[in-house]
């Protein structure tokens, strides 16, 4: 009973804590006199000197260089707004509110009567975005406007505080909250409310806008309101605020990746081409999420080095640039772009087939050094053609469907079951493919397995004057034998657009025995070099490595057993990884049981080297759960997503 009434009193005796939150290009992206230009210039011929003007005069009222009252004033002469224009203006805020206070909406729900909106803005456009969250309209601040009859705005209330310089200092004052005062603002006036020695702290939020003379006056710099909530130890819907999260993304991924990386509030660092070994290996100690293309090797001396790393995404198709046992072992799982750039690819070969039945690589040459040779000799078309295809997955479906359109006939060999498409014929063995293909063209996967599979005794299996194309892997072709086929005559030309070594930058020199080879064709690893491919992975890619993050789903991974999981509400989602020995899940359950916690749901896959487990829980648990699910036996990795 004495422990109960200490506790009591204990709480009654914590302080109360209010958020004071700021509006424009805070709680929303912009700045709500930016947005509101943006509709009632659009037809003003001098639109732009306009917007201009108003983003300076935004800017020196935020940063003190003008007084508010005068900031607003001269914007409002500018903007010229109405009613209509205010109405329109709401519908663009209603979708520019901050990624992360729309990620934390229960914050604001579950303390609306602690969260207070002041602004210099006005309530006009702020109190239809901020009640939406469940901020009480009592606990709005901010100025109000003054129509004319036509709706037309003539003017603000010029007695209300906040139009004035020191404003939100005083309405601070008149409010006299009882407590723990916290102000999370982008501007001046929000640092004010600090230095006046009313609030406990000044967060400086930098998730839309930076102003380096307000940072070096904060207390904190947010990036983010899961920043702040994360210092606070508040309720959030994450466990860990992903401004923390840091992504290395190498080899100059698509813009898009990029964007869609930081929009989801991770910190996110680009590099233009791969890394050697040691420079990642130096690298990848801060990092929990790594993207990188074809040329980036992340072997098991790399992941030894990777003690915070979560995820790897391949902006590509392949993976065998990334050891995957070994990122397993650790509990990294890993994404790729298995289908993004497969009409890419596909492209690429059609032309290629067709440029090397012209002998069209020679002629190019020939005509750049003045040669005129206009004669059929050596060119065919491809209709009525026999193409060989050496393995029949996404690829090389859509290349056998592509082919026969254009008239070729096709086969196809893989050493697994695969239906065929329209008339293809399948092939019981690889020597029965190549000895009928008059075009052989190559789209396995990079398995050690694979290493020269088209060597000397293959390459002597071909019909003689065969066309040969690699778009797959490097290692699948013994380029020295090749090399000699083409010398002799037997393979009358080729396409190579992978390498066993390929440069690791832009700027490194590329060397090959194909170099200078008639009837060839060299491309540099483009085959799904395209805008448009580069622009599905940049999509596909971020979003699985997002996914996995916000919600432990693991569809499509290449390495870790694929849960797809249903959304959570009003519960906690524990992610435990561990080695592949039974008894484990027992384990993992007994310690819950011995928590007393519910189990909502669990979801367990295994493969040959882990086991995965998702379960979810009640939210009522003892922290120490946390330590007792961590010292579990051949456990990888565990964490509390939410």
């Amino acid at each position: 009973m004495t422990c109960y009434i200490c506790g009591l009193l204990f709480s009654l005796m914590k302080p109360t804590k209010y958020f004071i939150i700021d509006f424009d290009s805070t709680f929303t992206k912009v700045e709500a006199f930016d947005a509101l230009a943006d509709i009632s210039l659009k037809d003003h011929p001098e639109k732009k000197a306009i917007k201009k003007q108003i983003e300076d005069l935004t800017n020196q009222g935020m940063d003190g260089s003008l007084s508010v009252r005068e900031s607003l004033k001269q914007r409002l002469k500018l903007l010229s707004p109405n009613k209509s224009h205010l109405e329109q203006l709401v519908v663009v805020l209603r979708g520019m509110v901050s990624d992360s206070f729309k990620r934390n909406r229960t914050f604001f729900e579950e303390n609306n009567g602690h969260v207070y909106i002041i602004s210099n803005g006005f309530h006009a456009f702020i109190d239809p975005i901020v009640m939406e969250y469940g901020i009480k309209k009592e606990n709005i601040f901010a100025n109000q406007f003054h129509f004319n009859d036509k709706g037309e705005v003539i003017g603000f209330d010029e007695e209300n505080p906040l139009s004035s310089n020191n404003g939100k200092v005083e309405q601070l004052k008149q409010l006299n909250l009882p407590g723990d005062v916290y102000v999370i603002g982008d501007g001046y006036t929000d640092y004010e409310i600090k230095h006046s020695g009313l609030a406990n702290k000044f967060y400086a939020f930098t998730e839309n806008v930076e102003r380096d003379s307000i940072l070096k006056k904060a207390d904190h710099i947010t990036p983010s309101l899961d920043e702040f909530l994360y210092l606070n130890n508040l309720n959030t819907v994450i466990s860990y605020p992903k401004n923390r999260i840091n992504v290395l993304l190498l080899e100059s991924v698509h813009p898009v990746a990029v964007k869609l990386m930081k929009e989801e509030g991770f910190n996110v660092e680009v590099y233009p081409a791969g890394l050697t070994e040691d420079e990642l290996c130096e690298k990848i100690a801060n990092v929990s999420i790594l993207g990188i293309r074809s040329k980036t090797q992340v072997t098991a001396k790399v992941l030894e080095n990777a003690n915070r790393l979560m995820a790897i995404g391949a902006f590509c198709i392949g993976t065998n640039q990334i050891d995957l046992d070994a990122a397993s072992k650790k509990g990294i799982a890993v994404f790729n772009a298995p289908f993004s750039n497969t009409r890419s690819v596909v492209e690429l070969a059609i032309a290629e087939i067709i440029m090397l039945m012209r002998n069209l690589p020679d002629k190019f040459a020939k005509m750049h050094e003045g040669s005129w040779n206009k004669s059929a000799s050596n060119s065919f078309e491809i209709r009525g053609k026999n193409l060989g295809i050496v393995g029949y997955g996404s690829i090389g479906s859509q290349l056998s469907v592509l082919a026969e359109g254009l008239g070729m006939k096709v086969f196809y060999y893989d050493t697994e079951e695969k239906l065929a498409l329209g008339n293809a014929t399948k092939c019981k063995s690889l020597k029965e493919l190549l000895q009928v293909a008059d075009v052989v063209s190559l789209h396995v996967d990079g398995r050690s397995s694979n290493r020269h599979m088209i060597g000397a005794q293959e390459l002597d299996q071909m019909k003689k004057g065969v066309i040969l194309l690699n778009l797959s892997r490097g290692h699948v072709v013994d380029v020295k034998a090749l090399k000699e086929r083409i010398l002799d005559g037997h393979i009358r030309g080729c396409g190579m657009d992978v390498f066993e070594e390929e440069p690791i930058s832009n700027d490194e020199k590329f060397a090959s025995e194909l170099c200078g080879l008639p009837n060839v064709i060299l491309t540099p690893h483009i085959g799904g070099s395209t805008l448009e491919a580069q622009e599905n992975i940049a999509h596909f890619v971020p979003n699985k490595l997002s996914d996995y993050i916000n919600t432990g789903s693991t569809s499509q991974s290449v390495n870790f057993p694929n849960l797809v999981l249903p959304i959570l509400a009003n519960a906690h989602r524990l992610i435990h990884i561990h080695n592949n020995v039974p008894g484990v899940l027992a384990k993992i359950n007994s310690v819950l049981a011995d928590n007393g916690i519910n189990i909502a749901g669990q979801y367990l896959k295994t493969t040959e080297h882990i086991g995965y487990v998702i379960t979810d829980i009640n939210k009522e648990y003892n922290k120490n759960l946390i330590k007792e699910m961590r010292s579990i036996e051949h456990t990888i990795k565990f964490r509390v997503l939410y």
